[in-house]
This record gives C-alpha cells, sequence and structure tokens, in this order.
C-alpha cells in the first residue's frame, strides 16, 4: 500500500494545507467537496499542489510532522520546484 504526503492550496500562493493519506484521490475529492468541516472547507482549501509518495505510514508521517515544522517560504519553495505555476494536480492522479 501506499501512503501520500501532500499539500492543498486555495490558490498560487494562498492558504496551505498539509495532510497524510493512503487515498490520495479519495481525500482529495473530500477536501473540493468539502465533505467534513474543518480548516481546508473553511478557507477554501482545494486545489492539489505536490505530494510524496511512501511506502510504509511511518515514513509518511515522520515526512509530514518534519514539513508541519518548516516555515511557509520553505514550503513554497518545496511546491514551486516541481510545480512552478500551481497547476491542481488533482486531475493528473484521478483513477
Amino acid at each position: 500500500m501506499s501512503y501520500y504526503v501532500y499539500l492543498l492550496a486555495s490558490g498560487k500562493h494562498g492558504t496551505l494545507y498539509l495532510g497524510v493519506t493512503n487515498d490520495l484521490v479519495r481525500r482529495c475529492y473530500e477536501h473540493r467537496t468539502k465533505a467534513a468541516p474543518g480548516f481546508s472547507s473553511r478557507y477554501g482549501i482545494d486545489k492539489l499542489v505536490w505530494f510524496e509518495i511512501y511506502d510504509d505510514v511511518v515514513s509518511a508521517i515522520t515526512r509530514e510532522k518534519q514539513l508541519k515544522k518548516w516555515r511557509r517560504d520553505w514550503k513554497v519553495r518545496l511546491i514551486e520546484e516541481e510545480n512552478p505555476d500551481w497547476v491542481d494536480l488533482t486531475l493528473g492522479i484521478s483513477h
């Protein structure tokens, strides 16, 4: 099974949300449809702008905890290294 650490954004240089999941397509759908009340639905954070894949849950959670400590500008640089235009990556991962 794969695990994903991901960053969502409300738009280019907008509000960021960092999470971890074992089903990235489902989780992005939940964010997009505001299925659960919370931070991402309150701030309209629904664009997948960055993700990494891990083979085990411990590695994924460790990476998520590491990134949660990062400054915002470091996260922005991480996104822009692979996705300089902040394109929503959801379409590229859909089943």
